[in-house]
């Protein structure tokens, strides 16, 4: 299983790139391979300012539907549209072509609640 070491990561499964004050966010390789072939990727909250661990969009698999959660308070500025047409991406390329938001990070002490690489495998190996 890949889990970048550079990585921040969620109990909620996402991983988040942090480069300045803007984050990437995505799910990780554990979360796409527990949700099956993935078909369609929606965020709704373009331009809008959420709480961490608000819903900021859903992903669907063939058979289920999960949210997406903030892992930090801020704005969403960007969302990968190549998602739109190629969702599958997340489940091929999870931490490169299949990244979901970017978020412009508004509080970043709530970084340090982040989980490390390590914990994340923790977290998925208990």
């Amino acid at each position: 299983m890949n889990i970048p070491s550079e990585l921040k990561y969620t109990k909620d499964h996402e991983w988040i790139k942090i480069e300045g004050d803007v984050a990437t966010v995505g799910i990780t390789d554990f979360a796409q391979g527990e949700l099956g072939d993935i078909v369609y990727v929606e965020v709704d909250t373009l331009d809008e300012t959420l709480d961490a661990e608000e819903v900021f969009g859903t992903v669907e698999a063939v058979k289920t539907v999960s949210d997406l959660f903030l892992p930090l308070s801020g704005e969403i500025i960007e969302f990968n549209e190549g998602l739109e047409d190629e969702p599958e991406k997340v489940n091929s390329d999870p931490y490169g072509d299949g990244w979901m938001i970017k978020l412009k990070i508004s509080d970043e002490s709530q970084i340090e609640s982040l989980l490390s690489a390590d914990a994340y495998k923790e977290l998925i190996s208990a």
